[in-house]
């Protein structure tokens, strides 16, 4: 929902936004504090109409869409059931002519396919003989996807590419990290706790590190089997690396977290944007990540490292020469993190990309015209 909020903040005042999300969070037995499910209510420059889980079944998304003008429906993933499948295919089953534009988020990305392989890659082989997608305007976030997208979707598929829109991070790019006072590298892991951010992969790489370090894992515990094998990894670790769990990070206090660290360490098995990683640097915090991102070149920048998850031995070579700087050295790469922070995050060619994409998908000889869009 990152992509989502960003996107709203900052063309909220352009288009109407209207976001059907989930009333709670992921396995929870009740709504978000406060919500008012099954209505349409303001939430800063959008409409959000938060569905309980009896509301999501197909009859519940055609009445919806039935009973909400818009333009075009937009889905914020390939392969979620509830708000992206069933909708989906309620309009094929009951023939709704609604332009549709799909932002895969990086479900595509090697590392996101081979979770779940099998069921994923049988459900493409069927779903496009079938003509499930056929007629969608794929929204890419990067060249990158946009390849993925027409290795599986076919070369003449309707891409645009229009990278993620990063919150508004400008005040935070001029302003430092605490020091911290010790010897001890200062390393957060901040974001879901799923294999998907492999975790794992940060606790064995640690394991192998001669040098004192201190892990904090920030984030909601999504998978509570992957938590437990990584509690196991936790325990198995030498004495030099201490490690705790802080529990979940408020997004508002994101940037002013990490810049309480040497080092956001993210191996992901793929990300399409990675608004952690764009909220690291704001913080001026170097990152150790996957070559799985958009996030490339980083060590030629002296801002970080993007390395193969295929050669775990570089990830340990990195902390270490990170934990061998002096403090001086420290200061100055993360000045260099904040000047490459202000450069990238405040493209304004960023935010005039998603204005094309929807200018398009509402004036397009295919779709309608208006001023309204639903997003889901």
């Amino acid at each position: 929902m990152r992509t989502v909020s960003n996107m709203v903040e900052a063309l909220g005042e352009e288009f109407e936004f209207r976001v059907v999300t989930s009333d709670r969070d992921f396995g929870s037995l009740g709504s978000y504090s406060g919500v008012e499910p099954g209505r349409w209510v303001p939430v800063g420059k959008a409409w959000v109409w938060y569905a309980p889980p009896e509301n999501q079944g197909i009859r519940d998304w055609l009445r919806l869409m039935g009973e909400t003008p818009h333009d075009f429906l937009y889905f914020n993933s390939l392969f979620d059931p509830r708000f992206t499948l069933l909708p989906l295919l309620g309009c094929r089953l009951f023939r709704r002519r609604v332009p549709i534009v799909l932002a895969p988020g990086g479900e595509l990305s090697p590392g996101a396919l081979g979770l779940k392989h099998f069921k994923k890659s049988l459900f493409l082989l069927l779903a496009k003989p079938l003509g499930f997608y056929r007629g969608i305007v794929w929204r890419a976030s990067s060249e990158d996807e946009e390849h993925l997208i027409r290795l599986h979707f076919g070369s003449d598929a309707p891409v645009l590419v229009a990278r993620n829109i990063p919150a508004h991070l400008s005040g935070n790019c001029g302003q430092g990290g605490v020091p911290h006072g010790d010897s001890h590298l200062r390393i957060a892991f901040l974001s879901r706790i799923s294999r998907m951010k492999n975790l794992g992969f940060a606790l064995e790489v640690l394991g192998s590190l001669s040098a004192p370090a201190v892990f904090d894992i920030w984030g909601t515990r999504e998978d509570n089997a992957y938590w437990r094998e990584c509690q196991k990894l936790i325990t198995s670790l030498p004495a030099n690396i201490k490690v705790s769990y802080r529990g979940e990070a408020h997004p508002n206090r994101v940037v002013e977290i990490l810049a309480g660290y040497d080092l956001l360490f993210l191996p992901t098995l793929g990300e399409n944007y990675g608004h952690v990683i764009a909220e690291s640097l704001a913080a001026g915090t170097p990152v150790l990540i996957s070559d799985q991102t958009p996030w490339r070149g980083l060590a030629e920048e002296g801002i970080g490292w993007d390395l193969s998850l295929g050669d775990k031995a570089a990830f340990v070579r990195a902390i270490l020469d990170m934990s061998s700087m002096s403090a001086q050295d420290r200061g100055a790469q993360r000045e260099r993190v904040r000047e490459y922070a202000r450069k990238v995050l405040n493209d304004p060619e960023v935010i005039e990309a998603n204005r094309r994409l929807f200018l398009l998908a509402a004036t397009s000889p295919h779709l309608k015209t208006s001023q309204t869009k639903q997003t889901r």
